[in-house]
Parts: C-alpha cells; sequence; structure tokens
C-alpha cells in the first residue's frame, strides 16, 4: 500500500479563528493571514460570503503551515486546557450538528512525527520513540470501527464503552479519545523525525490482520486484556501479564496472580510490587511526560477520598440518577489487571451496575479517576450504619491494555530495543513494513 493521508478532527466551535502562515490555496485565490469563521443558520460564514465547506491547500505541501486558535486539549481530564496550535498539511472546515469542525489533512507519517512528541516529549528514549512510531502507525492504520459483539445490559446495568465509530466525518480527533496530535506545536526534535523515518510503514499485525495496538500511561504492574474495556472481542496480541521480566528472561513473566478475584486483587492494588512501571526517576518522567502530564505524580498507587456528601452529589451530577445517599461502591467484575469493569453503586433510593472502566472513572472523578483498579474503605458511619467518608485506593494510570508508556520509558532507559519492547507488551504479534515513504515534513 502506498502512504495515506489521514484526516484529523482538531476543533469543534461554533466560531474559529486561524492563521495561515504560509501561502494556501482556496478557490483559485492565494490566501495568507488571520480568519475568522462562523457557522451561521446551515451554512459557513467566511469573508463575507456563506460556503457548506472550506478547503485550504498549502502552495508547497513540505513547508504548508496553519494555526488553530483556541483549541481545546485533555477534554474532560483534570488536564483540560486551551492553546493555540500550527500543523502542517492541508486545512478544512466542515459542519457538524451545528458546529464547525477544523480538520487536518495531513500525510500519514508526518501525522506520526507530532503524535509521538504529544503523547510524550520529543526527547524520551529513541527506542521508545521508535517502539511508540509502530504502535501509533498501527492504531491508525487498523480498521477504524470496532467489530465484534455489543453487550446487551438489563434494567439493572448500565454498560458502555467508548471508540472510534464516534467520528463520522473525519478519520480520528486529536486528543486522548484517540491519538494525541498536537501538530507542530510541541517541540519535535530530530530524534523524533528519525524514530518515525527509521520505522517508517513498519506495523504490528496478527495473522496478516494489523493489530490494535492501545496503549496508555501507567498500567499499574499488570496489564488488562481488551474486552474488559471495549467491545466483547479477545484480541491474542493483548492479553494479561505482569509488566516486568529479568534480562535474562525471553518471555514476559508470568507470576501475576489472578486479578480478576476479589481477594488477589485487593492484595494487589494494596502493595506496590516491583515493576517497569514502578519509578518515581525524574530523569525518566521529565522526559517521558508533557509539562501538564508532570502535574500527575503518584500514578502507580494513588488515593482519593470522598465524604459522602460529596460523593452521592458526584455520581447524581456524572449519570443524571439519583441514588440518594451511598450506601456502598460494590465490585462486581475485574479484568485481568484488578480494574473494575462492573462496579455496583448501592443507594438509599435505587441501585445501578455501571461499566466498563472508562465510565466507572467518569461517573467516580469531576474529570476521570486514574483508573478503575482500586477498592473502597468506608469510614465514619453513622447509628444507622451509612458511611460517612468512602477512601478509593487505586493502581495505575489509564485502561491499561498494550504498550504501558511509563513501563516502556524504563525499558528503554535500561537498554531494551523497540522490538523487545513491542514483544513485552504485545506477545506474538509480528513486526513487519506494509509501505515506504519519501520524506517526513
Amino acid at each position: 500500500m502506498n502512504e495515506p493521508y489521514i484526516h484529523v478532527g482538531i476543533l469543534f466551535a461554533p466560531q474559529i479563528r486561524f492563521t495561515l502562515t504560509t501561502p494556501y490555496r482556496i478557490n483559485g485565490q492565494t490566501v495568507t493571514g488571520t480568519y475568522t469563521a462562523t457557522y451561521a443558520q446551515g451554512h459557513i460564514s467566511w469573508e463575507g460570503k456563506e460556503y457548506d465547506e472550506l478547503s485550504f491547500e498549502p502552495v508547497d505541501e513540505a513547508s504548508g503551515c496553519f494555526e488553530l486558535h483556541d483549541v481545546t486539549i485533555g477534554i474532560g481530564f483534570h488536564w483540560q486546557r486551551e492553546e493555540n496550535q500550527r500543523f502542517h498539511g492541508a486545512l478544512r472546515i466542515i459542519m457538524d450538528e451545528g458546529k464547525l469542525t477544523a480538520v487536518n489533512v495531513i500525510r500519514a507519517e508526518t501525522y506520526l512525527v507530532s503524535v509521538i512528541s504529544s503523547e510524550m516529549k520529543a526527547t524520551a528514549p529513541m527506542e521508545l520513540l521508535k517502539a511508540h512510531a509502530v504502535i501509533s502507525r498501527s492504531w491508525l492504520l487498523a480498521c477504524l470501527h470496532p467489530s465484534g459483539p455489543t453487550s446487551s445490559p438489563s434494567s439493572t446495568e448500565k454498560l458502555r464503552w467508548y471508540e472510534r465509530d464516534a467520528h463520522t466525518r473525519f478519520d480520528i480527533c486529536a486528543d486522548d479519545h484517540c491519538q494525541r496530535y498536537q501538530g507542530i506545536t510541541r517541540a519535535s526534535t530530530e530524534n523524533a523525525r528519525k524514530a518515525v523515518a527509521d520505522t517508517c510503514g513498519e506495523v504490528l499485525t496478527w495473522e496478516n490482520q494489523l493489530c490494535d495496538t492501545r496503549f496508555s500511561k501507567c498500567c499499574g504492574g499488570a496489564l488488562e486484556e481488551f474486552q474488559y474495556c471495549w467491545a466483547n472481542l479477545r484480541l491474542p496480541y493483548l492479553h494479561r501479564g505482569r509488566d516486568w521480566r529479568t534480562r535474562q528472561a525471553s518471555e514476559q513473566t508470568t507470576d501475576l496472580p489472578d486479578l480478576t478475584q476479589e481477594a488477589e486483587a485487593e492484595r494487589w492494588i494494596r502493595s506496590t510490587p516491583p515493576s517497569f512501571c514502578n519509578t518515581k526517576d525524574k530523569s525518566i518522567l521529565s522526559q517521558v511526560l508533557n509539562n501538564y502530564d508532570q502535574e500527575t505524580t503518584d500514578f502507580y498507587r494513588w488515593r482519593v477520598e470522598y465524604t459522602q456528601e460529596e460523593l452521592s452529589k458526584l455520581i447524581r451530577q456524572r449519570t443524571g440518577i439519583d441514588f440518594g445517599d451511598i450506601i456502598d461502591l460494590i465490585p462486581i467484575a475485574r479484568g485481568t489487571s484488578g480494574r473494575l469493569w462492573q462496579l455496583k453503586i448501592k443507594g438509599t433510593r435505587q441501585s445501578l451496575i455501571i461499566g466498563k472502566e472508562l465510565e466507572i472513572r467518569r461517573t467516580l472523578s469531576p474529570t476521570h479517576l486514574y483508573s478503575s483498579a482500586f477498592v473502597v474503605e468506608k469510614h465514619d458511619f453513622t447509628p444507622d450504619g451509612l458511611p460517612g467518608r468512602f477512601l478509593l485506593i487505586g493502581a495505575g494510570w489509564g485502561h491499561g491494555v498494550g504498550l504501558c508508556q511509563i513501563g516502556a520509558a524504563v525499558m528503554a532507559k535500561q537498554g531494551y530495543h523497540y522490538e523487545d519492547i513491542l514483544n513485552h507488551y504485545y506477545p506474538g504479534a509480528i513486526l513487519q513494513p506494509i509501505y515506504k515513504r519519501g520524506y517526513i515534513s
């Protein structure tokens, strides 16, 4: 196959302000400068005229650059903020559900240089950058719509997961819902460009199919399986495992307890077992984590506390359901990393089982819990047995499926090659090239 162009949704707003910093063409004209496009009664208003779509093509693809103003990053997470971002490639502005969407049309390999500089710092170890280039490319090129069975929850369950099929007007978005892509705003280094160039066209496959190469920030020492976070589909290269091995071991170590069992999960979460991602090495974390990610410090093991009033109000706001006072948060089902994918909320007015992992994380935090691998302590009971305080003791940051970014950084620091890192997190997957590239801007 040839290297594809991809369409990335960047900004969603009633009004989009942008600057063409190099010459662009639209409708036979060459334009530069700062402009504003506005949604107006089913059309796009720009420069005194109305359009169904705007398409700006760079005069020179290699140097073409535009800036989008007030782009929201970290949507819904605790680091959410706005910033101006610059991009190579073409700019499309389209309409969608009463708003405008700014879409960047870009070569896949140019996109990847930004991704590995946005998901982490471009100063990360070379072998980590290479490994991430491969998995970001594999994820990008894999089927963008989920397949497999869906659940049919009963009236006492609210189980849902969040997938890429939310996007219908472009291929992928630029935020954590898909892959972080912040154009050339994050300072791409020669190492980032070299990592993409050295792995150009390389992907992971399983039985000649592209792998769905998920990744998260910190697995907490144990890897999760796909089906406990998304559709009920078991992917053989995304399976349980310990994020730990010795230099002498040719395979991932298997001394992982059965964390689907409540007693084992509780012991694991309350302990701090040795793992690649069990590190506080600032020389590693400062290389891997962008500035806003470094605001999160206790990610391997963490604690969150709520009063009864805080928790009942939070759950009511996040679900739209009035449970009354919260009597208990009851683990129903855990995945292979100890992450809950079914949790029962028991209230004085009603009870409900929720899931999967991201829904649990969204329900129990104003933004997102670091992960759904947690145990619950109840304290300060009233005379009638109602808890006055809830303590959540947790492990890891993110869903824990596939590559663990902190763990992979430690592996790279310890001298593992990118092929070793990929084999550790996607055992059995085959590394192979599927296209070649002429240049990377």
